[in-house]
């Protein structure tokens, strides 16, 4: 799978070093910058904006990376215009009720302008805080620096969170600098400012150091990018589609495998009946030991409950009946910031556990949890609630201990495979979700696992089918 996103990256990066597109040594952005310099001293003339002191000249150290010989650094502020909109504020209830958009409207593609809501702008307001069709917007806080161009053929107010940018010269391409922006918050050059919310201020932005290239070069560069960009989205279309094609071919071929019908019945293998009452013996040793709990005997399937048709050297069982059915702690022990760690849901993903963000407990708490639901290498563990599934057979490297998670013990290893019952598990979690209990949280009881049916085939076929699931999963994600 190509990383597309990481593509585009590179892609800005060359482009904003003058490497995507020739360079015509005929045009110069000191040129352009004299304009837009010429441009401003009118504007200040004429009273429309004020006189700015000289902010510097910008050194090799500021700049971010090298650009064309022809091209120039300069200061945000220096080429466009900026301010940002108007602050919410209850008390005030004179001008015009307008609607506007907050940070929460802007995305870097497009703008999300259902259910709007008002607030009042003076006339002396309105100016300053509407945007027009081509103006560059930057959000000031929450993801700073994501930026957007209003595109849209009618006028809009601005909250105070959002900068608006207006170039000084028609001939400046926003959407250059859209691009710019892109790379430099790819790229972790733009950085908040303040203690808890981190905001960028307007003195950040009027300061930001960007390339100035020639006009003519800012639109063959935008041409450029915009044509390698949309071959990048189809082929993100693509690769969405194979995923999801990868998946669908994944479910069918569990459904198949479960059902019996991926791999070859062999009457050397016995039968599933026969194998059901060996490990039925080895559970009344078990028992007898003291090693698990007897159980009260759960009723045959009936022929309402069984989903689908299986071998007829096969058997319908109820997990508890071949697999030690247990559980963690649903208790909540104090945390620290040393101990073992404390596996609940969200460290079980795509058949493997992280301790990443892992809480930790003592050593006593673990060892309580543990006196009933120790995990072994080779048990299954499975998530019972809020992100129910997620089957995961332990390869365990270090001591920990589980909470609102299922674990299935192999008792009879000599006949179930636990490879086998973890593919069983895969083509289940759906059904698990579907009949789980509970509002916000749902969730599967212990009783629910312990009852739920399961085809067994003879270990001969567990295995080949485990096998088979494994091989072919590899073929499908290449």
């Amino acid at each position: 799978m190509i990383d597309t996103q990481a593509v585009k990256i590179k892609i800005l990066n060359l482009a904003m070093r003058g490497q995507l597109t020739e360079q015509i040594p005929e045009e110069s952005a000191e040129e352009l910058y004299d304009e837009i310099i010429k441009e401003k001293a009118r504007l200040v003339k004429e009273g429309r904006i004020k006189k700015e002191k000289p902010l510097g000249d910008i050194s090799n150290e500021d700049a971010p990376f090298e650009i064309p010989a022809n091209w120039k650094w300069v200061y945000f502020g220096e080429i466009f215009s900026h301010n940002t909109g108007k602050a919410l504020n209850a008390s005030d209830n004179e001008g015009n009720l307008l609607e506007y958009i907050t940070t929460s409207n802007m995305y870097w593609d497009h703008f999300e302008l259902d259910n709007l809501k008002k607030m009042y702008f003076k006339d002396d307001e309105i100016e300053k805080c509407t945007i027009k069709k081509g103006d560059l917007l930057i959000c000031e806080g929450g993801d700073i620096g994501r930026s957007a161009i209003w595109d849209f053929p009618y006028e809009m107010r601005i909250q105070n969170h959002i900068h608006k940018l207006r170039p000084y010269l028609s001939s400046l391409s926003p959407i250059f600098y859209y691009y710019v922006m892109m790379l430099y918050k790819a790229s972790n050059l733009i950085n908040g400012q303040g203690i808890g919310l981190q905001g960028f201020s307007s003195k950040r932005v009027h300061t930001l150091v960007v390339p100035l290239p020639p006009a003519s070069e800012q639109t063959r560069i935008v041409q450029r990018i915009e044509e390698v960009f949309e071959i990048l989205d189809k082929i993100d279309t693509l690769q969405d589609q194979y995923a999801s094609n990868q998946e669908a071919l994944k479910s069918k071929l569990v459904d198949a495998a479960i059902q019996g019908k991926l791999t070859e019945q062999l009457p050397e293998d016995g039968t599933a009946e026969e194998l059901y009452q060996k490990i039925q013996e080895v559970k009344r040793s078990l028992v007898k030991e003291g090693k698990i709990k007897k159980e009260k005997p759960l009723p045959e399937a009936s022929e309402d409950e069984i989903p689908f048709e299986i071998p007829s050297n096969w058997r319908w069982v109820r997990i508890s009946e071949v697999i030690d059915v247990r559980d963690g702690t649903h208790d909540s022990p104090k945390y620290h910031n040393e101990g073992i760690p404390l596996v609940t849901s969200k460290n079980i993903s795509g058949g493997k556990l992280s301790f990443d963000d892992v809480k930790l407990i003592s050593a006593l708490d673990a060892q309580k949890i543990n006196e009933r639901s120790y995990v072994d290498d080779g048990d299954i563990l499975f998530a019972m609630i809020g992100s129910i599934g997620n089957p995961v057979i332990v390869h365990k490297d270090r001591d920990f201990c589980i909470k609102n998670v299922a674990l299935f013990k192999n008792f009879a290893p000599m006949h179930i495979s636990m490879d086998y019952f973890y593919w069983f598990l895969m083509h289940e979690q759906y059904v698990l979700r579907k009949n789980a209990i509970g509002g916000l949280q749902p969730f599967v009881s212990l009783k629910v696992f312990r009852n739920h049916l399961m085809p067994l085939p003879p270990i001969s076929e567990q295995i080949r089918i485990a096998d088979r699931l494994y091989e072919l999963m590899d073929t499908v994600s290449e």
